[in-house]
């Protein structure tokens, strides 16, 4: 007998060797496998990057197990691609196939810089984005891609600066109004046929919260920030808004959903937030881990 032909396999021993409840499972794979990637920037050049990737597959409840390590094995299949949400989809056809699967998801999140000028010096630095290309194929056939973003940003309280002023007016009293590193967390869902690049995502959010955090300052820098959030003060109410009024109105997008995270510098707990489009079937804003916006 072939040495390999012997090798005990219990995974594929059928529905007589499973444990428990002999229902299906909705998601099965592994998490966090970590391999370097090729992505297409907006202009159409490319970055090699760190990418941590998430792959499951829904399993029958008549199989007892999957072979995870097709998993990677497919995906290493891939690596040399240029990375984008379209290139998951053929990722996922492949696990349908080589995993027996009628569904499958996968995400690949990285670290994306962009270079980014001061906003007075002529500096310039790489600020990183958080993001992630998220793809899901169902029993239906159908394909759906997300990008995933986190935007950092300074968010002045318009109640604190109002009563600085106050406090400048009417008492010849100086005091600073408080602001605080915020965050916003977004997730779209794509139309069909869209394309969307983290550059995109990005100019989309500094379009609607225009106080990015800064890479490279110096002192003519600083004080143009100062100005710059003394002139686009926002609770976080407002920068919901303002984020949904961006995405709203983007026609490559069919489905979002934003969660805002203030981390209050007047109080000891943070101020949240949660907006989505209102499609229908879509994001429901049931998001509740506010702690893993932390900045």
């Amino acid at each position: 007998m072939d040495y390999r032909s012997g090798i005990p396999d219990l995974q594929n021993q059928g529905a007589a060797a499973i444990s428990g409840a002999n229902v299906p499972i909705i998601q099965v794979g592994i998490s966090d496998f970590r391999i370097p990637l090729n992505f297409r920037a907006a202009n159409g050049e490319w970055q090699r990057l760190e990418a941590r990737v998430s792959g499951t597959v829904g399993l029958r409840e008549d199989v007892k197990g999957i072979n995870m390590s097709r998993i990677m094995r497919v995906f290493y299949e891939f690596r040399k691609c240029f990375f984008d949400c379209d290139t998951l989809a053929g990722v996922l056809d492949a696990y349908q196939v080589r995993l027996d699967s009628a569904s499958a998801n996968l995400n690949v999140r990285f670290a994306y810089p962009i270079l980014k000028p001061s906003l007075r010096s002529g500096l310039e630095g790489y600020q990183y984005y958080d993001a992630a290309y998220e793809g899901r194929i169902g029993a239906d056939g159908v394909y759906r891609k997300f990008v995933h973003f986190d935007f950092v940003y300074s968010s002045a309280c318009p109640c604190s600066s109002e009563l600085a002023e106050h406090a400048r007016e009417t008492r010849d009293i100086y005091a600073i109004p408080h602001s605080q590193r915020s965050k916003a967390r977004v997730t779209v869902e794509l139309k069909p046929d869209a394309l969307l690049h983290i550059e995109d995502m990005q100019a989309l959010c500094e379009a609607a919260l225009l106080t990015e955090t800064q890479v490279m300052v110096k002192r003519e820098d600083e004080q143009a920030f100062a100005e710059m959030n003394g002139a686009h003060v926002k609770f976080v109410e407002d920068a919901a808004r303002l984020v949904f009024e961006q995405l709203n109105a983007d026609t490559r997008i069919k489905d979002f959903q934003v969660i805002l995270n203030h981390l209050e510098s007047l109080h000891s707990h943070d101020a949240v937030a949660v907006i989505c489009k209102g499609v229908p079937g879509g994001f429901d804003g049931s998001f509740r881990d506010f702690s893993s916006l932390k900045c």
